[in-house]
């Protein structure tokens, strides 16, 4: 009896053995298991190239085609470039064009191919339908190298379509303004940025003797920024300076009436030309345009200001005699304007271009006055 009650319990010894060890394994072998398959998951989804792939701890994705709008609204870092143009500095400096232009573009096709001829230099004439032959011949004389752009004062434009050049011309319409009106309006320096030069003329010019692309030849030879042609001696003319003059290609100066030119190197006598043909380079044009006064449409007196846009005013402002014109003296605009104190209409518009130029003239002393007061020097 005492050797079958010890091997009895021997075998209960060796059964709970057997239970304890094989348990311990079963939960090793668990435990391998899900640490191989984790690292194998790990190892799996890292090596995906391009993917979208969730991670709770991570906002952004490995997918680069995706803009910051795709982020949401926390996911979209705060941007502040104070380099920008003004209210744009929230904006990526890479999608930013503070500038744009006067090309025609087409509404069909590629954008890269809309242009075969990108103009370098802008003709613009303020017009009415009466002198139409007339703007035809000038607009003539321009080739496929300049832009050209018509603004209407009567509010005709589709009598010009007989002309194929109107066909692509550029046509502004407000009936009853001046070309210094338009000119603030619609030639801001950044919408005319493409050309390195910019013509703004009236409508009563006769053009036989011009010749534009010569004319440009001529002011680069001799560093005009602000320039106009010579006028026939014999027709409509003001100022001595703006003369043309036979035995030259361009003149700068000029002798006037006595007492008028307290400087030789000052208006009239020098730095001078006159508001109805004048031609400006970019960068002239981008100051000129910050002194046109909004109210003022008429433009009397800038002409006297136009040399504080350059410096040295009186070697880069001059008159191209070589290539001349017209000045017909058509009052064509006075016929817009109203009866006003016993006074024709013509007579209104005249007396408000002289009102005009008084105004001018005391505004930019004032302005003057101010900033040397500022300065410590009023």
């Amino acid at each position: 009896m005492g050797t079958v009650n010890r091997s009895g319990v021997r075998k209960t010894n060796d059964s709970a053995r057997v239970i304890f060890y094989t348990s311990v394994g079963l939960l090793f072998g668990f435990f391998i298991g899900v640490s191989l398959q984790a690292a194998f998951l790990t190892k799996v989804r890292f090596s995906l190239p391009s993917f979208d792939v969730y991670f709770p701890d991570m906002r952004r994705t490995t997918n680069t085609n995706k803009s910051l709008e795709d982020e949401g609204s926390e996911g979209v870092p705060k941007i502040y470039v104070p380099t920008n143009p003004s209210g744009a500095e929230t904006l990526p400096p890479g999608i930013v064009v503070p500038q744009t232009d006067l090309y025609m573009r087409r509404l069909w096709g590629e954008p890269s191919e809309d242009l075969k001829i990108k103009p370098k230099y802008l003709v613009t004439f303020t017009v009415g339908i009466n002198q139409k032959k007339n703007i035809d011949a000038a607009v003539k004389k321009f080739s496929e190298d300049f832009t050209i752009l018509l603004f209407h004062y009567d509010g005709r434009t589709s009598e010009w379509d007989e002309f194929e050049w109107s066909k692509r011309a550029i046509h502004v319409s407000a009936k009853r303004q001046a070309k210094w009106w338009y000119a603030k309006r619609f030639l801001h320096p950044d919408v005319v940025s493409a050309y390195d030069y910019i013509f703004i003329w009236d409508e009563d010019l006769g053009v036989e003797h011009f010749n534009a692309e010569k004319y440009i030849e001529l002011v680069k030879k001799y560093g005009l920024e602000i320039s106009q042609p010579g006028l026939e001696p014999n027709n409509g003319l003001t100022w001595e300076m703006t003369k043309r003059r036979g035995d030259r290609e361009v003149h700068k100066d000029t002798e006037e009436k006595p007492g008028w030119c307290s400087d030789p190197h000052l208006p009239p006598c020098a730095a001078f030309v006159e508001i109805m043909a004048p031609v400006f380079s970019r960068e002239a044009w981008r100051c000129v345009w910050h002194m046109i006064q909004n109210d003022l449409v008429h433009g009397w007196g800038l002409d006297f200001a136009l040399r504080r846009c350059v410096e040295p005013a009186h070697e880069k402002i001059g008159v191209v005699d070589s290539q001349w014109i017209v000045h017909q003296v058509i009052p064509s605009l006075g016929s817009q304007g109203e009866s006003e104190n016993g006074k024709s209409p013509w007579e209104s518009v005249r007396s408000r271009c002289k009102n005009e130029w008084a105004e001018f003239q005391s505004r930019i002393l004032g302005a003057d006055k101010a900033y040397l007061a500022k300065r410590g020097r009023g």
